[in-house]
């Protein structure tokens, strides 16, 4: 080995003995920690939010670097699949004007929520999944599964978690699609009885409500395409898991400044707390 590298014995034995620099120990380190942050975050952090959780644990390292770690590591966010938005909105029930314009910024807690409909295969049949989410800070305050697309069994038992979990002021605007769910009467009587104001997309329009769509592509790539289910009662508890447990409570979201939803809340009420 020393012929062909072209150095002496003595010269390669001194450097196998050498000890380990401090950059390569902290390199050790950083690549470690990476490798920790890929596997708890479900292997679907890319650079942005794994430099993030590096500095949160006090490990010094620039999104650049630990994209290019990443690189030599092999570790990588799991790949987006295309995502297809598809609505029933061909009824003849009443239709809320657009309140939000893709403007979709709560100022407040409570402010605004979007809701929307979508629907996952398992091999028991499709499984429909209706989220609210409130606007403030992205996190998803109701949600329902059901084996049929009617308001009963999908925007009115969302709905009714959604009041349950924040048990709003009258006055909160909520922002929907079209779709007949959101324009049947029974939803509509929910809305009066908890004094909520609603408002839909202009019609065919999927920008309209890309905040809440947008959600579920995330869930989607993140979860739901790596996953093969059997039954409806497995993509439920998966789901219900992904969302609860870490959409709401872990998932850094650019939107809140690498923030989860539920910390960013906490931050806020904190300083509202101090500021009071």
């Amino acid at each position: 080995m020393c012929r062909v590298l072209d150095v002496s014995a003595s010269g390669y034995y001194q450097w196998t003995q050498r000890p380990e620099s401090n950059r390569s120990i902290e390199t050790r380190i950083v690549k470690e920690a990476i490798q920790t942050i890929h596997k708890e975050n479900r292997e679907i952090y890319g650079s942005p939010r794994i430099a993030v959780c590096l500095q949160e644990q006090g490990i010094p390292c620039s999104r650049p670097r630990a994209a290019r770690l990443m690189r030599t590591m092999g570790i990588r966010s799991k790949v987006a699949k295309k995502f297809k938005v598809t609505t029933d909105s061909n009824h003849k029930e009443p239709v809320a004007h657009n309140l939000l314009d893709q403007v979709f910024v709560g100022d407040f807690i409570n402010d605004a929520w979007t809701s929307d409909l979508t629907y996952v295969w398992t091999g028991s049949g499709w499984l429909y999944l209706t989220v609210i989410m409130d606007l403030y800070n992205r996190e998803i305050i109701g949600h329902s599964f059901s084996k049929r697309m009617t308001a009963e069994t999908t925007v009115n038992p969302a709905l009714d978690m959604a009041v349950m979990h924040r048990r709003p002021a009258p006055g909160v605007v909520i922002h929907s699609d079209q779709g007949i769910q959101y324009a049947s009467k029974s939803f509509r009587k929910r809305l009066v009885k908890h004094g909520l104001i609603q408002s839909m997309s202009g019609r065919g329009n999927c920008y309209d409500n890309a905040v809440t769509e947008s959600f579920f592509k995330t869930l989607k790539t993140e979860l739901v395409y790596n996953e093969h289910y059997q039954t409806r009662e497995e993509a439920r508890h998966s789901m219900f898991e992904y969302i609860e447990v870490f959409y709401n409570r872990k998932r850094k979201h650019s939107t809140l400044g690498y923030k989860s939803p539920v910390e960013f809340l906490r931050n806020k009420q904190q300083i509202t707390v101090m500021a009071s």
